[in-house]
């Protein structure tokens, strides 16, 4: 090993177009993860210096579509496909599903957007997809409130269970960095990739339920609900309704579905990421 090679041992840093091993590699990222969370900070701020309206931003992308949803889908929906408390319902699944399509998206481009950060030396590449899900998690909290505040209007009762989305959220970060990490490699290898996203993104939403009462719509689809608890998206969604609202109740397999999904993901999204590690600074 020549004196270079040992210092940049010394200093946590490697050079491109090596991986480490998988422990050492997160111990530094570990190590780094500050880096990474001033990374979230700087894009947050940048984001919205970027906008007249800065802040207002965050909570008005989401509160525009709720509203948007709800006045088309209030005339369509009827039946057991129209969830109780419909407005509520509505705000449940909009504002938590924000989260994952902001951490899904941004996921795809954490590698191919830092193109001259990651043909740097010196820091593990899994920082950016962390920084990625960081910022997002950020953007939830002017977005809680705001949820808090608009059911409160709506007449829900503020309850003990309400701190639970905490947990709950937490546990879908995890997810959420899981799939981040997946796309963010596959976009490196074919930008494509970043195409089908918001297509996927489409898709989650409508079988997610965000508008509709799934449970209601195929209850005469014993096999098609099943697949429909089983979607990760459906799970964090159906059971932030359960802990806020106290017309809906999750069913069981959503509350052991998603930590499941949670811990999949993260181990997948992990592992993939990282066994590509040595071609991200050498990637166009």
């Amino acid at each position: 090993m020549g004196p270079e090679h040992a210092q940049h041992a010394a200093d946590g840093l490697y050079e491109v177009g090596r991986r480490p091993p998988l422990g050492a590699y997160l111990a530094e990222a570990w190590r780094r993860r500050s880096f990474a969370l001033r990374l979230a900070g700087y894009r947050l701020v940048g984001g919205l210096l970027r906008n007249r309206l800065g802040l207002l931003w965050i909570v008005l992308r989401p509160l525009l579509m709720a509203i948007m949803y709800g006045t088309i889908f209030h005339f369509v929906l009827s039946g057991s496909a129209r969830p109780q408390d419909f407005v509520q319902y509505l705000l449940v699944g909009v504002f938590i599903f924000e989260f994952f399509t902001g951490s899904f998206g941004g996921g795809a481009k954490a590698i191919t957007g830092n193109a001259k950060l990651v043909q740097s030396l010196g820091f593990p590449r899994i920082l950016l997809p962390v920084s990625i899900v960081a910022e997002q998690a950020m953007r939830m909290i002017p977005v809680l409130v705001l949820l808090g505040i608009l059911l409160v209007v709506l007449g829900e009762p503020i309850t003990w269970s309400w701190l639970a989305i905490i947990p709950i959220l937490s546990v879908m970060a995890i997810f959420n960095l899981g799939a981040a990490l997946i796309v963010a490699r596959m976009s490196v290898h074919a930008r494509d990739v970043q195409q089908i996203i918001p297509i996927i993104n489409r898709v989650l939403f409508y079988v997610t339920g965000i508008f509709f009462n799934v449970d209601g719509a195929l209850a005469g689809y014993p096999v098609a609900l099943t697949i429909a608890h089983l979607v990760p998206t459906y799970g964090f969604i159906a059971i932030s309704r359960d802990v806020m609202l106290q017309s809906y109740t999750a069913p069981t397999l959503a509350w052991i579905a998603a930590p499941a999904w949670a811990i999949i993901a993260i181990v997948v999204g992990v592992i993939y990421f990282w066994q590509a590690e040595a071609r991200y600074g050498l990637s166009d």
